[in-house]
C-alpha cells in the first residue's frame, strides 16, 4: 500500500470525544475513532454543504479521494450513532491550515 498524501484541514477540533450519557460509566463501551481528515470531510460536505470538488482542492487530494474519505466518516459516525459507541477524533495525515497559513 502506498503512503497517504498529506491532507490538508482548517478546522482543528482539540481533543474531542463524544459518548453516549446512557452509557457514561460503562467500562465496556465500545468506540470509533474519526481522523481529522475524516473530521474535516463531514464539516466541509455537510455542514459547510460545499460541493465535493470544491472540498476536495481545500483539502489538496482528487474528488474521489475526497468521496472515499467522507463515506468512511459518515459510516463511523453511523456505526457510532446507532450502535451506541463512544466517537473519537484523532490522527491521520493531516497538515492545519489557520487563518489562510500553512503550518
Amino acid at each position: 500500500m502506498r503512503p497517504k498524501k498529506t491532507r490538508w484541514v482548517k478546522c482543528h477540533p482539540g481533543e474531542r470525544c463524544f459518548r453516549p450519557l446512557c452509557k457514561i460509566h460503562d467500562k465496556s463501551l465500545e468506540g470509533v475513532t474519526l481522523s481529522l481528515d475524516e473530521f474535516e470531510a463531514v464539516r466541509l460536505a455537510d455542514l459547510e454543504e460545499m460541493k465535493q470538488e470544491e472540498a476536495a482542492r481545500l483539502m489538496k487530494v482528487s474528488r474521489p479521494t475526497f468521496s472515499r474519505i467522507v463515506a468512511s466518516a459518515r459510516k463511523k459516525i453511523a456505526d457510532g450513532l446507532v450502535n451506541i459507541k463512544a466517537i473519537r477524533i484523532d490522527g491521520g495525515c493531516c497538515k492545519i491550515i489557520r487563518g489562510g497559513m500553512h503550518e
